[in-house]
């Protein structure tokens, strides 16, 4: 054991003496060598090979053991652990400890009667209660959650027995609690009168109306020893782990859970920072056993009573943490506390509100509102941004709840309302005030803003967001208080903002904004990030505006707009973007995001403002006029190349919402509008914007023209005009790309000029197809029409540029998404023209070339045609039927062959979708069912056509169930699924008679092999479905047959899992039974296979 350990040793000996000893292992007695080493030898490598031995031995072998050597084994390991525990490093004691449990598991009680008492016993002499603990806690998670190594009937046994025990064990544990605590509390017989005394009596006083808990947990510390506090600690860790299986029920005694409670003090106890003794350690096991009775949702009517007793005795902790004196404030305390203390009491307040605060909220005795003036004081005083966001989702879970509770009971929507208003408006101001620099800079400055996360956003915008979430549920429940809370906080910073216009100094070309001083210059970052932190608030406010509440709330949404449209217009007016700045690395950027997120905020509003135009346009015309005049104003002068992405991108979004939400008939007209038509449409294209930024330039235009006007009857939409207008728009964006025409023979040059005007052009049409998919139908028409010559081009270069895959793959986005928003528009003759071109142009050869280069351009090709094939065989009416063979055997004949035997998930996943489709959508195609034969059920059984295609259909549906990708694998069974439910699939003949017991079959081996073990539910389901089509057959003939062609299991066994397969026809039951046959089938095979040869059986 040493040699193999050794750092010189070679991995080729090492292998070598692995042989040796597995093969000495597996010798039948080599456990009494073993029994021997372990008496005999300190070496720890030594030891703990031996154990192993055993623990193979009673886990894999102890079917095949003889009788007399499992009594002698018995009696030889625990007199072992009781000589030697003391001396044996703990690693060793511990894996002792969990061989004897395994033997227990077992043996327990038929044959090993006294495997519990004993526990107890050591439990209860002091100076083996260490030990004992160890084995409670070892058998609670041996014997309580078994692994798969045992009979379901056995770990039913099992708990059976356990559930008898506990509460003998709680009494247990609890006297231990109780002794230590009496036995080192400090009695003092006069109590000197301290400053914190009297206020914690009075805190309490308000809390329990003089319940027995307040002179309880008043008492002074108790001073443990160390070996009293590892043995309480031991103690709690059974605890935690019994509680995490028990039921509530009436044994978890007021006396236990009053134990805990003095024991969870530790953790709130600042004084335990200079004690050699870590008794914050104490604290924590307490709070992780109040959290494992707290997450479980199922109370009992009797042990409701309890729960309240718990929930008033931690928040008698909370109090002592939130607690301010003369020696600490709340802050200071939280951030002496031991961390990992802080994190349970935090789960702890999570698990209250989220699970318990509905069942405890109406109860008398609960002080609801100062537990949330509790709440709100270990909110704002926690050490670090983490405990910060992990209560600002208590408090989002508390609001939700109070939204929920209003909303069925709007009838004294007030009453509730007043109840918690106080707490709410305190709420909203803290955490307003905590995302401004004005009042929380030191901690904002910690926060990083570079670092994205998973959730691509960094520190500091998580922050907000977060914040601006709960600023935003307040604002449902109190939309005039936080409206009148928020809007004055935004205006003073606007102010300054606004008031920059007279420190900006021009020199010739040059503008500078005149100031220097480091202070003002500090002052002024401050301002500006908190201006940009509340109009991102005020824009999330924007949904609070709009709806039934729009006539009631009108005025102050006006009100935010114009405050708005003048920030915006006067940021573009100034350009604030390009002005020097003393400090240019921080103010530039403060002053871009200012002017963008005003831009983004007047944005949200969008909806608001289409609400306007619909209900007010007649009256009010002008007001609107002018809201959206200046806002084209203040957007159109920044799409420009000389402006800053960030602001040119916010800028390029408000226009696109104020032309696909808003739609004001008058936009065309404006001059700002037809300078940008100029600036895109130019034939030079040396200012041509960022692509992002073209694109979305390019979607407002076209929308423009296109969209319907809202509030306007047909006759007046000017169809004729805008139609004109939108071809001249997209012949001048296609221009280039036309001239590309049938240019086979170029050079290599003009190639790379050809692939980027492609790249340039068509992502841009296909946004422009995109953003009218779901409009009426004159929108389409109009935009197919502007198209139908770039289509024509796109078709014809196809098959020039078919060996270039990332230009193939942008004309197939184009092609796809033509196909899914005007392929109505495109007419039949066309549509099938351009089948047949893809069809014969992607041979086998060039398929498989594509599919086999995973993740490349090739593949995403292949992926986007078997999309586009996908709508096509979903169209409704005879049209597309022609296609049907020929899409038929693309799939199974070309594209299956290639990604069968390989991972290519991508492809898979279309393909399979495909299929689906294929059948779903053409179901005719393959059964023939007349309405006749459908009223008369059992008249003529239905007739099958293209039989060999729907059978190799299935057969590929079935392989994909024996690959290990588990997406597929999901994907594919809900399509079967969705199949039985919309054709009744399971029930036809062919699928009945030749398929069902194979597809049965494949289910039950994969839940047998564990492989695809997260959709276990899923599977279950499936097979019941199936099994359901002929209940009796299944049981009388598939099951025999399952279970004798199933290897490693022997004839009684057999017989033993036929019996426990219960004849039951409800979902529930079969669930189990097939569950209980899995466990089992899988439990015999471990036992068969790891018997010693020879072993008779009995």
């Amino acid at each position: 054991m040493t040699e193999f350990f050794h750092s010189c040793t070679t991995n080729e000996r090492k292998r070598e003496i692995e042989e040796l000893l597995n093969n000495f292992a597996q010798q039948t007695g080599a456990w009494r060598h073993c029994l021997f080493f372990l008496s005999n030898t300190r070496n720890e490598y030594v030891m703990m090979y031996s154990l192993t031995v055993f623990e193979n031995l009673v886990n894999k072998m102890w079917i095949g053991v003889a009788s007399q050597d499992k009594m002698e084994i018995r009696s030889c390991l625990p007199k072992l652990l009781l000589a030697q525990h003391k001396s044996v490093p703990y690693f060793i004691r511990n894996k002792l400890c969990k061989v004897i449990v395994d033997i227990g598991r077992q043996d327990w009680p038929m044959f090993y009667h006294d495997f519990f008492t004993s526990t107890l016993q050591l439990i209860q002499s002091p100076p083996l209660a260490p030990l004992g603990l160890m084995m409670l806690k070892t058998t609670s998670e041996e014997l309580a959650c078994p692994r798969e190594d045992l009979s379901v009937a056995r770990k039913d046994e099992l708990r059976k027995l356990l559930l008898e025990q506990v509460p003998t064990v709680l009494g247990l544990l609890t006297d231990i609690l109780e002794t230590y605590w009496d036995k080192h509390s400090v009695i003092a017989s006069t109590p000197p009168p301290s400053p914190t005394s009297g206020e914690s009596v009075e805190l309490l006083g308000s809390l329990f109306q003089g319940s027995q808990y307040s002179k309880l947990l008043c008492q002074p510390m108790a001073a443990l020893d160390n070996e009293s506090q590892q043995l309480c600690c031991l103690v709690l860790e059974c605890l935690a782990h019994l509680f995490s299986w028990i039921p509530l029920s009436t044994s978890i005694t007021p006396t236990l859970l009053a134990s805990i409670f003095h024991f969870a003090r530790f953790g709130c106890d600042l004084r335990t920072k200079g004690n050699k003794v870590d008794r914050a350690r104490l604290g924590v096991l307490a709070m992780t056993c109040v959290n494992e009775l707290v997450s479980k949702n199922c109370v009992p009517m009797d042990f409701e009573e309890y729960l309240l007793r718990m929930f008033q005795q931690t928040f008698f902790l909370l109090q002592k943490l939130t607690r301010e004196n003369n020696a600490h404030t709340v802050k200071t305390r939280l951030q002496e506390l031991d961390e990992s203390y802080l994190e349970k009491f935090t789960d702890f307040l999570r698990l209250f509100v989220s699970v318990h605060l509905r069942r405890i909220e109406s109860s008398p005795q609960f002080p609801i509102v100062e537990f949330l003036g509790l709440l709100f004081k270990f909110t704002f005083n926690q050490p670090t941004h983490e405990g910060y966001f992990a209560c600002l989702d208590i408090w989002s879970v508390f609001l939700d709840f109070l939204t929920t509770k209003i909303k069925s009971r709007l009838a004294d929507r007030e009453s509730v309302l007043n109840r918690y208003k106080d707490a709410l408006v305190l709420l909203l101001r803290e955490v307003l005030n905590r995302i401004q620099f004005r009042y929380n800079q030191a901690q904002l400055e910690e926060l990083d803003d570079e670092t994205l996360d998973d959730d691509q956003q960094t520190e500091w915008q998580r922050y907000l967001r977060q914040s601006l979430e709960v600023v935003a549920k307040v604002m449902e429940l109190l939309p005039s208080h936080a409206f009148s809370t928020l809007f004055p906080v935004l205006q003073d910073n606007l102010d300054v903002y606004l008031g920059l216009q007279q420190f900006i100094v021009t020199n010739g070309t040059n503008r500078r904004l005149n100031i220097s001083a480091e202070n003002d210059c500090r002052r002024l970052h401050c301002s500006l990030r908190d201006l940009s932190s509340l109009l991102q608030a005020v824009g999330r406010l924007a949904e609070h505006f709009i709806g039934e509440v729009f006539a009631a709330r009108f005025n102050d949404a006006l009100v935010v707009v114009e405050r708005l449209v003048e920030v915006t217009c006067y940021g573009s007016q100034t350009s604030l973007y390009d002005l020097e700045t003393a400090v240019p690395s921080v103010l530039k950027p403060d002053l871009i995001d200012v002017h963008a997120q005003a831009l983004a905020a007047l944005q949200a509003y969008s909806h608001w403002l289409a609400q306007f135009y619909s209900e007010v346009h007649s009256q009010n015309q002008s007001q609107f006029m002018n809201l959206i005049t200046s806002t084209i104003d203040a957007s159109s002068p920044l799409i420009t190349t000389k402006v800053p992405e960030k602001l040119l991108l916010s800028a390029c979004h408000l226009m696109v919402s104020i032309t696909s939400t808003v739609r004001p008939v008058f936009l065309v007209t404006l001059p700002a509008v037809r300078n940008i038509f100029n600036l895109i449409t130019a034939e030079n294209q040396t200012r041509r914007l960022p692509q992002e930024a073209h694109m979305l330039v390019c979607r407002a235009l076209s929308n423009m023209l296109l969209l319907p006007w809202p509030n306007l009857p047909e006759s007046e939409q000017q169809w004729q005009t805008r139609s004109s207008n939108h071809a001249s728009l997209l012949a001048a964006l296609a221009r280039e790309y036309k001239g590309i025409r049938g240019t086979v023979n170029i050079t290599p040059r003009q190639t790379d000029l050809n692939n980027t005007v492609i790249q340039q052009t068509l992502p841009v049409l296909r946004d422009v197809v995109d953003s009218i998919s779901g409009e009426s139908t004159k929108s389409r028409q109009i935009c197919y029409q502007s198209l139908q010559e770039s289509v024509q081009v796109s078709l014809s270069l196809f098959p020039v540029f078919i060996q270039q895959p990332d230009v193939t793959d942008e004309m197939l986005a184009f092609f796809l998404t033509l196909f899914q928003a005007l392929r109505v528009q495109m007419g039949v003759a066309f549509t099938g023209q351009i089948i047949h071109t893809f069809l014969s142009m992607f041979t086998r050869e060039q398929l498989a070339a594509s599919i086999l280069q995973e993740g490349s351009a090739g593949c995403r090709v292949v992926q986007k045609f078997l999309k586009i094939l996908q709508v096509v065989v979903q169209e409704p009416g005879q049209a597309f039927k022609p296609f049907l063979p020929s899409i038929l055997s693309l799939c199974m004949e070309q594209v299956y062959p290639v990604v069968a035997e390989r991972s290519s998930p991508d492809v898979k996943a279309e393909m399979f979708e495909l299929l689906y489709q294929i059948l779903h959508q053409n179901w005719r195609y393959f059964f023939k069912t007349s309405v006749l034969t459908s009223v008369q059920r059992g008249a003529a059984e239905e007739t099958m056509e293209n039989e060999a295609q729907f059978t190799a259909a299935m057969q590929a549906f079935g392989q994909s169930f024996l690959q290990p990708d588990i997406h597929i694998f999901k994907q594919n069974i809900f399509y079967l699924e969705l199949l039985n439910s919309k054709h009744k699939l399971y029930h036809r003949k062919l699928f009945r008679t030749s398929m069902l017991f194979h597809f049965i079959n494949v289910l039950l081996q994969v839940l047998l092999h564990k492989s695809h073990d997260l959709l276990q539910e899923e599977i279950t389901l499936a097979i019941y479905n199936m099994a359901c089509v002929d209940f009796d057959a299944f049981y009388s003939a598939f099951m025999p047959e399952f279970l004798n062609g199933c290897q490693g299991v022997d004839t009684s066994q057999r017989a033993v899992l036929a019996r426990n397969f219960k004849l039951e026809r409800d979902l529930p039951s079969f669930t189990q039974s097939v569950q209980r046959l899995v466990n089992d089938l899988r439990y015999y095979r471990l036992c068969n296979s790891s018997l010693p040869t020879g072993t008779i059986k009995l």
